[in-house]
């Protein structure tokens, strides 16, 4: 019955119950009949009445440690006698189910959030300790008498010097997250070209690249309406090609090729780095944005990446609101694509070079 689910219901149904008992009491007993029904009325009302306070005492009396586990503190029955006057029974176990819902989801993101920490940390430390103690290694080896051989002292102090290298390395991209992350609000958005920029960077990376006989071409530009400007931050953007270049240019086949391409999409631009490498197999892909994770751990480390440069790709391209994409085939190559939003012009038409705020 439906007049049972409210406490009012249940107690004007008691009361009813109670009234009519007196009723047939009443005609039992062969009393005259108003008073009957002034005894049944009388009855109903107190009964009522009654059954409703000692249900409100009742559900305070079994609410009130739950509603203090909830609130974190001690809750006096009036509160809850007062919370009782405005809501059924039925709504208030309705929020603590949706409460209890909530407070799950948060305990298992602050688990997992518990679990990236640890597993961050010891990423951390790992990748430090490497270089560290080969520089141990090198210094200890060098004052036992190495720094009096000729043959060796200098080749050590190299090694060193490559190891510190390295160290600086790991920790300006550890800066570099830790800045993106304490303030993605607000980046230094302004209008640039984005061909000129990617030419720029690719020159800076040819030299690197002729080790490897890999050429670097910057294609698709002379297809886009002139001028091929974005609104972005151009530090951070050129940081993003840099990254996908050099990581292209590292994992690279001897004698293949690395291009960066440009497409038209309306009011967007988007850029794609494309090199026919080792590729990444498929089990790989959802996990190479993360920090510190290398699909091939040994090979990673001699090309002296830090496993944080993909990291830094996904937190800037997220930072200007747009999304970083990979498709790849291992043995074949791989393609990262993003999109920058283009430069707007004014009325003269020239491009709007502004401070942009997101959030």
């Amino acid at each position: 019955m439906t007049i049972v689910k409210t406490k009012e219901g249940s107690s004007l149904l008691i009361g009813l119950a109670a009234a009519v008992c007196v009723a047939i009491v009443g005609a039992v007993a062969g009393l005259v009949w108003w008073i009957t029904l002034i005894a049944s009325l009388a009855t109903f009302t107190l009964v009522s009445v009654l059954s409703l306070g000692i249900m409100y005492k009742y559900v305070a009396y079994k609410l009130k440690p739950i509603y203090s586990t909830v609130f974190s503190r001690e809750v006096h029955s009036t509160e809850i006698l007062d919370e009782l006057k405005d809501k059924h029974v039925e709504d208030i176990s309705e929020e603590l189910e949706a409460w209890a819902a909530d407070n799950d989801k948060e305990i298992a993101r602050l688990k997992e959030s518990e679990k990236f920490r640890k597993q961050y940390l010891g990423n951390v430390a790992h990748e430090l300790k490497t270089p560290i103690f080969n520089i141990q290694g090198y210094i200890s080896t060098l004052l036992d008498g190495g720094l009096e051989d000729e043959l060796i002292n200098r080749k050590y102090l190299e090694r060193a010097e490559k190891s510190i290298d390295r160290l600086i390395n790991i920790i300006n991209d550890l800066d570099t997250i830790a800045r993106l992350e304490s303030d993605m609000s607000s980046m230094n958005f302004r209008s640039f070209d984005i061909v000129e920029l990617a030419k720029e960077i690719a020159d800076q990376c040819e030299m690197e690249a002729s080790k490897k006989e890999i050429s670097i071409s910057v294609r698709g530009a002379d297809k886009l309406p002139s001028p091929f400007r974005v609104t972005a931050d151009k530090h951070y953007i050129g940081q993003v090609l840099v990254n996908l270049i050099v990581n292209s240019i590292r994992y690279g086949k001897k004698g293949g090729a690395t291009v960066v391409r440009f497409r038209d999409m309306i009011d967007k631009i988007l850029i794609e780095v494309e090199d026919n490498g080792l590729g990444i197999g498929k089990e790989d892909i959802p996990r190479v944005f993360e920090r510190f994770y290398r699909t091939d751990k040994g090979r990673s480390r001699e090309q002296g990446g830090t496993g944080l440069g993909l990291a830094i790709v996904k937190h800037v391209i997220e930072g200007h609101g747009e999304r970083i994409t990979l498709r790849s085939t291992l043995g074949e190559g791989s393609t990262f694509a993003f999109t920058l939003k283009k430069a707007v012009e004014n009325e003269r038409g020239n491009e709007k070079e502004r401070n942009v705020t997101i959030g």
